[in-house]
């Protein structure tokens, strides 16, 4: 017979002892989302219009105005670490969270809770804040976890780099092949890098914070851990898109 106390004991203890940070950001993100006005699931009073009245006030409430960060208005100081909660549309999310998922428990295994907990909100922050101070006058709003997440990544480079990755590539019809991490992020690096070029402060994907994220992400593992061994094995595979 099945000792559904011992069970449930070893299901705590796995779960506490496993990346609960991890789960706790992903936990956080879709919990926000799903009472924001931007998931469909919360009803709004009146027309389509008032519909997107309520989703633009809540992305100005809670996401980064790079006109108004860089003028150093308390509020909205704050904004991009409230940002990192926010997103646009149910595909800005579960992408976002598919590579937290995957990436985000080794390299807060390697860590610890709470060193991965503020690497994660710094890099965040600084992610969001280079892109504004790279458009100081733009009045579009930012939000989303892809900064933070892209530190994450470049944490990852670093500290994982033979780690298997299987990988999903447009131009090789979406055919599932597995690769070294150092390929792939270092791919998805050069490929953000060259998006950010091109890219204006317009509406769109925020390439540029994607890049500050990844270089702040992997500077500080690099600062942090040289010293120490980085996983030159091959570590247990994971699992991702091409793109966060």
């Amino acid at each position: 017979m099945i000792d559904w106390r011992e069970a449930a004991h070893g299901a705590w203890r796995g779960a506490r002892n496993g990346p609960t940070v991890t789960y706790g950001l992903i936990g956080v993100c879709c919990f926000t989302f799903l009472i924001s006005p931007v998931s469909g699931l919360v009803p709004v009073q009146g027309t389509a219009d008032a519909v997107l009245a309520a989703q633009s006030a809540y992305f100005q409430r809670w996401g980064v105005v790079p006109a108004e960060l860089m003028s150093s208005e308390p509020r909205a100081l704050l904004t991009p670490l409230t940002a990192l909660f926010v997103h646009g549309s149910w595909l800005h999310l579960l992408g976002n969270m598919l590579f937290l998922y995957v990436f985000g428990a080794m390299a807060e295994e390697r860590m610890g809770a709470v060193e991965f907990a503020l690497f994660y909100l710094g890099c965040g922050y600084l992610a969001l804040l280079g892109y504004a101070a790279a458009h100081a006058s733009s009045e579009q709003t930012l939000v989303g976890a892809s900064g933070a997440i892209s530190g994450v990544l470049g944490a990852f480079l670093f500290l994982f780099p033979r780690s298997r990755v299987t990988s999903l590539f447009p131009f090789l019809f979406f055919l599932p092949l597995r690769f070294p991490a150092w390929i792939v992020l270092v791919f998805w690096f050069v490929l953000q890098w060259l998006a950010a070029r091109s890219a204006g402060p317009g509406p769109g994907v925020a390439y540029l914070a994607h890049v500050v994220g990844f270089a702040v992400g992997f500077l500080y593992a690099w600062g942090r851990y040289r010293r120490g061994a980085t996983v030159k094995a091959q570590a247990a595979a994971t699992e991702g898109e091409s793109q966060p």
